[in-house]
């Protein structure tokens, strides 16, 4: 085997896990993701919003007429009272009950000069329908006015024995309610309405979040805490989430009893494979048949290895760890190859959230899935390109031979446990589980796994791992893993014989 630094020449392209998790790439291009909360709460804003429009307008239109006849009514009774009196009093007196209206009521009268300019009122609904209501009451020559001479206000031409005179009196007296008012009112009644739908939208959608969260962690392998409340108040959501429990109840007894399964399959087999070993060394005298009966059981102990690492619990504690070291360890176990040629290109600095000895399985199984099946075309050696890059916060490892590849159709297959490729892929007898178990590592680790075929011939392995701040100066994260720092020396390969 050979290792080398050297920089691949396409090392980190393609990459389809580059943006997983969104930031790029068709990711950012799809539709917009509008979770249940907040897909009920627009609803319910939008009928709420909608009502109250509805109702606004509503009252609105039924409060014009009551308010334009009640300012008539108001304003002709003024005229009349005003009239009664000023017509019954004194001269004297006359000028004081003037007087007095303006100073308390904020009432004037004032003489009709034939010279006034004034302006009538407003050509809207509110004013044509006062100064219809107005000449129907105090007579047809009554006068209604937004301003007189300059002075605004709201003002009634009407006559006290033949005499022309003006009423005045403040126009806010008899205004509608203006846009501000509604607008307020608007505002509030929206506010609160908008409160009470995310409340409501809340509380619908809380059984179904937790039902989400619970789900998931099922999917996770965590059924201890994906438990739903089996006494909630509503029956339907009660019958759902004991349904639920009872589901991730026999899950988790089928995870624990597939484990247990195949541990005791490794016990079982294990100690009649080492006694049928000893024995076959012992007693079998064809030297050639030995060795195929030995290689034989060598085999079937691996397969057993596969079934354990495949039926490992889904429970890892992530640290910090140098990507750099765990590979160099993996390159340096598998030195003894001749048949291999790694080129590794990863920077020392490189630290990712995983778990060591797990992260040290994966590189070690997808080494010798490339020494297995990715032989160069005609030759008897695997070129192994081993190269990382960081992406933001991730990290991706790629792990690439220079084989014939693997059929398109079968790339999405290949993890899929007990799946072989085509006889181009397996020409060693396996039990179809490595990509498998180097996929749910990954996944233990929150990560992501993928495959596919280089641009230029192989197949391309990429890992996708939670990138981990760098440490201080002078502070290397806690070792697990033994690494020689002397390179063994491989003795001369055999002449072949003619």
């Amino acid at each position: 085997m050979t290792v080398s630094t050297a920089p691949a020449p396409d090392a980190t392209s393609p990459v389809p896990l580059e943006y997983p998790h969104g930031g790029g790439g068709a990711r950012s291009r799809s539709r917009l993701n509008l979770n249940l909360f907040w897909r009920t709460f627009c609803l319910l804003a939008l009928l709420l919003i909608g009502s109250i429009l509805a109702w606004l307008q509503t009252l609105r239109a039924f409060e014009f007429e009551p308010r334009t006849l009640h300012t008539a009514q108001q304003v002709a009774s003024l005229v009349n009272l005003s009239r009664a009196a000023l017509v019954h009093a004194d001269a004297i007196a006359r000028v004081s009950l003037i007087k007095t209206m303006a100073d308390q009521e904020g009432v004037r009268i004032l003489p009709r000069e034939p010279g006034d300019k004034f302006e009538l009122l407003d050509p809207s609904a509110l004013g044509g329908r006062l100064n219809e209501e107005l000449t129907s009451r105090l007579g047809p020559g009554t006068i209604v006015a937004r301003s007189v001479n300059g002075e605004a206000g709201l003002w009634v031409g009407f006559t006290i024995n033949g005499d022309p005179n003006w009423l005045l009196m403040d126009r806010s007296r008899f205004s509608p309610a203006g846009g501000r008012t509604w607008l307020v009112w608007l505002i509030t009644a929206g506010v609160l309405s908008l409160a009470g739908a995310a409340v409501i939208a809340r509380l619908i959608n809380r059984p179904l979040k937790q039902l989400s969260d619970a789900a998931n962690r099922v999917r996770d392998g965590d059924f201890d805490a994906s438990q739903l409340d089996e006494q909630a108040v509503t029956s339907e959501i009660r019958e759902v989430n004991i349904g639920f429990n009872r589901m991730a109840q026999k899950l988790s007894k089928l995870e624990q009893d597939r484990a247990v399964m195949l541990a005791g399959i490794s016990h079982d087999l294990r100690t009649p494979l080492a006694r049928l070993r000893l024995e076959t060394e012992m007693s079998v005298a064809d030297d050639v048949a030995r060795d195929h009966m030995v290689a034989d059981i060598v085999q079937l102990d691996a397969t057993i290895d596969k079934f354990l690492d495949y039926a490992r619990p889904d429970h890892v504690t992530l640290t910090t760890v140098n990507l750099h070291a765990v590979v160099s360890s993996c390159v340096y176990a598998v030195q003894d190859h001749r048949e291999l040629q790694i080129t590794m290109n990863v920077p020392e600095g490189l630290y990712v959230l995983a778990d060591e000895i797990e992260l040290a399985r994966v590189v070690s199984n997808l080494l010798e899935n490339a020494r297995r099946y990715g032989k160069t075309a005609d030759t008897e050696t695997t070129q192994v390109e081993v190269t990382a890059k960081a992406r933001e916060h991730w990290v991706v490892v790629r792990i690439r031979d220079h084989g014939r590849g693997v059929p398109p159709e079968q790339l999405a297959r290949l993890t899929q446990p007990f799946f072989r490729g085509d006889s181009a892929r397996t020409a060693a007898a396996g039990a179809g589980l490595g990509l498998s178990i180097v996929d749910k590592t990954v996944q233990r680790m929150g990560g992501v796994f993928a495959l596919s075929n280089a641009s230029s011939g192989g197949l391309a392995a990429h890992i996708q791992l939670q990138r981990a701040p760098n440490l201080p100066d002078g502070k290397d994260p806690e070792q697990r893993l033994q690494r020689p720092q002397v390179k063994r020396q491989l003795p001369p390969r055999p002449p072949k014989q003619a």
